[in-house]
């Protein structure tokens, strides 16, 4: 026999903390990074670096990306409702591919800018334009280690891809760093390298962008989670008073929550009644865990001797 309990609010509490902690700091990641890349353009036209400049474009993608972010998470943190019975967490995961695909659309601009850059020749970057970047790349490490932590605490992946979003800026800004410094100090002839690090920075905003691109589509498709988080659920499980043992147990993620199919064991002389009240333990269990559960379905099935 099987038990399929009715449908729980119990996770929404612990949901909606989490999207308002995931919406607050990509809000506040959204700010700095208007700002510097305002900054970084406009030093980029006066300092004559395309390096900078691309830098720039870069950031104010990030500020379009944490826009998408924070809306996903707000939409993701909706209850379940008759049109949609599995709730609203797919547009997480669809934020990260539109983010993703984002980064591999700049590369290739960046790329193909670079590349013009590199065959006409202009004028050698400022000086100045180091001190801008050395702020940069300090400020965007930061909020690369402020959006991972935090889209691992809520267990975000948008948040995550747009934690490297933001990684990729600082790499870019230290190729940036790296290529001026070659031009300045290598004087005439070697005005290119600032635009041979832009090329080169591209390349790593592209190999993020696939990375994180395949991340969300494996989240998509409902790809196993980790090991230990199916195992932590089984546990759970088999520690409710009744359960003599877990027979399968399956996870998938949607957006911030965990969707719980799992088939327990117990004593194959027990009423219905008892069976259905296990059941419920097990699921109440679950929602009550760490784990932000949205719901359990537990089946319930006789125990071998």
């Amino acid at each position: 026999m099987s038990q399929l309990p009715a449908q729980s609010d119990a996770a929404s509490p612990k949901l909606d903390r989490s999207a308002t902690a995931g919406i607050r700091a990509s809000l506040t990641a959204v700010l700095i990074s208007s700002a510097l890349g305002v900054v970084k353009i406009i030093a980029g036209i006066f300092g004559h670096s395309y390096a900078l400049i691309a830098d720039g474009v870069e950031s104010m993608l990030d500020v379009a990306s944490g826009l998408v972010v924070a809306g996903s998470l707000k939409l993701a943190a909706q209850p379940p409702d008759e049109k949609y019975p599995f709730g609203y967490g797919k547009v997480e995961p669809t934020a990260a591919l539109v983010i993703a695909t984002s980064l591999l659309a700049a590369a290739t601009i960046i790329t193909i800018q670079s590349v013009r850059e590199i065959l006409k020749p202009h004028l050698a970057p400022a000086p100045f334009t180091l001190v801008v970047l050395v702020v940069v790349v300090a400020t965007k490490e930061v909020l690369f280690r402020y959006l991972a932590n935090a889209g691992e605490s809520i267990g975000s992946q948008a948040l995550r891809t747009d934690a490297w979003h933001h990684r990729s800026d600082s790499l870019t800004s230290l190729a940036a760093f790296i290529g001026i410094s070659i031009a300045l100090w290598g004087g005439k002839g070697y005005e290119q390298a600032d635009d041979w690090a832009a090329l080169f920075a591209a390349g790593i905003i592209a190999f993020n962008g696939w990375r994180l691109l395949r991340n969300a589509w494996r989240e998509m498709m409902d790809a196993a989670l980790p090991e230990h988080i199916t195992d932590d659920i089984r546990e759970i499980a088999r520690q409710v008073n009744g359960v003599a043992g877990i027979d399968m147990c399956r996870v998938r993620k949607s957006g911030l929550g965990l969707w719980v199919d799992i088939h327990v064991d117990v004593h194959g002389d027990m009423t219905v009644r008892d069976g259905h009240d296990i059941a419920h333990r097990v699921k109440d269990a679950l929602l009550a865990s760490k784990h932000n559960v949205m719901d359990a379905v537990v089946h319930i099935e006789p125990a071998d001797d």
